[in-house]
């Protein structure tokens, strides 16, 4: 659920380690870390080197495609796949844990769906559908040879959503569930919209934004600029849009418009694609694999539900940033950073409620 602004983007120009293993002790547990020579292996001098590349092809009802993948790491015990939001945006704004998990033995598998990023584009709006982009993970998972030993699975907005899909059918491959930032019921992410957020704006600015909606002139400039200073600069990512990072500008100046407003809708505020009747609250308890959900206190999803999901499932976590909004992981980094670490970490230790 993350809206592209590439037009407004645009415009606006817009430790080490020497020894084979070092030890991390928790209370009675120890917990191995990878050293650097290990975390960090030699190339094979046979075989050609990508950079931890991967072309993964999937097979889809309309043909096989080539999804993109991305490695930085090894770490046989705990390997974290990220699935991006949007829909259709790209792995790239991501690219801020590469500052925190390598360094503590995390590995990080970048995925940029069908549709999105550097993998293919089909341009066909009947594959935008949930169903077929959990197979898509899935194939995914058997590629890269991820197993319930070592595979940690994070989904941010829409890729919580699609986190959450895959959880429920392929959970006993899983050795961990993050949902980051996404309320698990489209309805009740609606009704938060309009009786908590919509209050929050100017009674004029609101007039005017739903006028714009009223007539689906949604292309219409105003729009955005009516969107970008008073909802996501407060609820998406909490910093004058100038100075958002550049690996989120990026991420948004490449984002899939078709995937976006096929599943979504035309923008963050509320839902009106394939998604709008998407709950999935009833069937939380059926997750017994360990699950950390967070949410921002500024967050466009509310961040009640969001310790709610912790409370449904059989082992869950909840971490809610104080500072944070939807991209709680550049607005409250040291928060997020800090709880996803060590929640990552109980995991690898094999527990399945961590404590924060």
């Amino acid at each position: 659920m993350l809206k592209t602004l590439r037009n407004v983007l645009l415009a606006g120009a817009l430790a080490s380690c020497s020894s084979p293993a070092l030890t991390e002790t928790n209370s009675s547990k120890t917990t191995e870390v990878p050293s650097l020579a290990s975390y960090f292996p030699a190339p094979d001098s046979t075989q050609l080197q990508t950079g931890g590349v991967q072309m993964v092809p999937i097979s889809t009802p309309k043909g096989r495609f080539n999804v993109w993948t991305k490695r930085i790491g090894n770490n046989p015990r705990l390997k974290l796949l990220l699935l991006n939001g949007g829909p259709g945006a790209t792995h790239e704004y991501f690219e801020c844990m590469e500052s925190f998990l390598p360094r503590e033995g995390v590995e990080i598998i970048y995925y940029d769906q069908l549709g999105c990023g550097n993998s293919d584009n089909p341009k066909d709006t009947s594959m935008w559908s949930l169903p077929r982009y959990v197979e898509e993970v899935e194939q995914v998972r058997q590629a890269l040879r991820l197993d319930s030993s070592n595979f940690v699975l994070l989904g941010h907005s829409w890729g919580g959503i699609l986190a959450a899909e895959y959880a429920l059918k392929y959970q006993q491959h899983l050795k961990g569930l993050v949902i980051s930032n996404m309320m698990m019921s489209i309805p009740d992410y609606g009704r938060y919209a309009e009786q908590v957020l919509a209050p929050q704006f100017k009674p004029e600015v609101l007039k005017e934004i739903r006028a714009i909606e009223a007539r689906k002139d949604f292309q219409n400039p105003r729009y955005m600029e009516l969107l970008l200073p008073n909802f996501y600069a407060e609820h998406i990512l909490r910093r004058p849009p100038a100075e958002w990072p550049e690996p989120v500008n990026r991420s948004f100046a490449k984002m899939n418009q078709s995937l976006y407003v096929t599943m979504q809708g035309p923008s963050e505020f509320g839902v009106s694609g394939k998604l709008l009747n998407w709950n999935r609250v009833p069937d939380l308890p059926k997750l017994r694999v360990p699950v950390l959900s967070i949410g921002g206190r500024y967050d466009t999803m509310d961040p009640e539900h969001m310790r709610m999901v912790a409370q449904k499932v059989q082992h869950g976590t909840a971490l809610i940033c104080p500072n944070g909004s939807h991209m709680s992981f550049y607005d409250d980094q040291p928060t997020y950073m800090r709880g996803l670490i060590t929640w990552l970490k109980g995991v690898g230790r094999g527990e399945k409620t961590v404590e924060l």
